[in-house]
């Protein structure tokens, strides 16, 4: 018995200075940007693994455009299970061909939420409208704010506005691609 509350001491020691993370991945952007400059897929698993390693998972977010065919339902069922939660919204095709499905806004309200709650926010996305969100997060909330994102995809002043930039290459790409 002394030896088990001894150990469950120490988890919650080592839970109580664990930094407090939140995840938010852009779907689209990491998917394109990734296919365009390396020809292969993102790898969700070691990303989750290295971004959230001694960490403790406040909220994960996977933002992605809902086009209601099975392999999409198949990717969403894979990143839940890795613990992301999905949110989704409408792919819509505007009558001059061009799409929509842009989550800035959603991306930016939940930071916004959840970044009070967290050490540490990390932001899968090279999009540089986000550089105002990271600026803000680390001036109101005193987050530090790291950004995955694919480097020649990837906006110099989402780079220089975090706190840490980590190219996505190497052992963050699947080695061969789904089709």
């Amino acid at each position: 018995m002394h030896n088990e509350s001894s150990v469950k001491c120490r988890m919650q020691k080592t839970r109580a200075f664990m930094e407090k993370v939140i995840l938010l991945v852009d779907v689209q952007n990491i998917y394109y940007t990734t296919k365009q400059c390396h020809h292969c897929n993102f790898d969700y698993n070691e990303f989750w693994s290295l971004a959230t390693a001694n960490r403790e998972v406040i909220k994960a977010f996977a933002y992605a455009v809902d086009r209601g065919d099975e392999r999409q339902r198949q990717f969403q069922n894979i990143l839940k299970a890795i613990g992301f939660e999905v949110k989704l919204k409408p792919f819509i095709q505007r009558a001059d061909g061009s799409a929509k499905g842009d989550w800035d806004v959603g991306i930016t309200i939940d930071a916004m939420e959840y970044s009070k709650e967290a050490d540490v926010v990390v932001l899968a996305s090279g999009d540089g409208d986000f550089d105002l969100l990271v600026k803000k997060i680390r001036s109101d909330f005193a987050a530090s704010v790291e950004v995955y994102g694919v480097r020649q995809l990837t906006a110099n002043s989402l780079i220089d506005a975090s706190s840490k930039y980590i190219p996505i290459e190497n052992k963050l790409l699947l080695k061969q691609s789904r089709k």
